[in-house]
């Protein structure tokens, strides 16, 4: 009786929590971090899988990547990002596990007027913890300011500034992100989105892509996306498709 009177006051906590906060938002499928981070106490899960087309004679498989997340207050979340990838180079096959990623995300904005919903995200890779075929030789630090405006209800512009360095020299990736978001109906959204990676000598390369996504619940979020290069060196096309939920 005792267990049967605690399931039921698990059950009613739980109904009442997801009723007091947002629905789940999540990082992806789109490019563009979201600032809104998990709610405190909450553990977040976002997956998928990705393909990837580089060239005629490159392609990657992501089996899954996974960010995970926790919020550890109501200003900032711990962040921890794993990845298996299986990648075809030239008929050459590499699978493993790619670096592990620790990080976090703080708040440092609400929107107000012209300023948008502003976050700051920060990572740094583990070269060691990866398969061999997939180690670096140095940490690899990212980072990233993650920003939101409110168009209307229904619509949101967002937009990334960073960069990343890939733990083999010192030289950094330049990142830019800006997407538009739109609410079809309470369940489903939709984005569009134009991306790119500016390398401090190589050419940059550009791409664009879109998706949706469906919320089953406040806490259970699925997601499918696509997009192409518009720069010649850019990776030729892409598929994804994932979900994500917190408890």
């Amino acid at each position: 009786m005792k267990n049967k009177i605690l399931l039921l006051f698990l059950l009613i906590s739980t109904s009442i929590y997801s009723q007091t906060t947002e629905p789940i938002q999540a990082d992806r499928p789109d490019q563009t971090e979201t600032p809104a981070l998990v709610p405190k106490g909450m553990f977040q899960v976002e997956t998928g899988f990705t393909f990837q087309k580089n060239d005629a004679l490159s392609k990657s498989l992501g089996l899954p990547s996974t960010l995970w997340k926790y919020g550890v207050n109501d200003n900032f979340e711990l962040r921890l990002i794993t990845e298996f990838l299986s990648e075809e180079i030239n008929n050459k096959k590499l699978k493993g596990f790619t670096p592990v990623y620790v990080g976090f995300k703080v708040k440092l904005a609400e929107e107000k007027g012209i300023i948008p919903k502003t976050s700051f995200i920060g990572h740094i890779s583990l070269p060691n913890a990866a398969s061999k075929e997939f180690k670096t030789e140095f940490f690899a630090p990212e980072f990233r300011f993650v920003m939101q405006h409110t168009i209307s209800n229904k619509m949101s512009f967002s937009y990334n500034l960073g960069a990343e360095w890939d733990g083999f020299s010192a030289e950094p990736t330049f990142i830019y992100t800006n997407a538009i978001g739109y609410s079809i109906s309470d369940k489903l959204g939709s984005y569009i989105e134009i991306f790119g990676f500016i390398p401090q000598k190589e050419k940059s390369n550009h791409s664009i892509d879109g998706g949706i996504t469906y919320l089953i619940n406040h806490n259970f979020m699925l997601d499918l996306s696509s997009g192409i290069g518009i720069s010649k060196n850019a990776p030729k096309n892409y598929f994804a498709f994932g979900f994500s939920f917190r408890i």
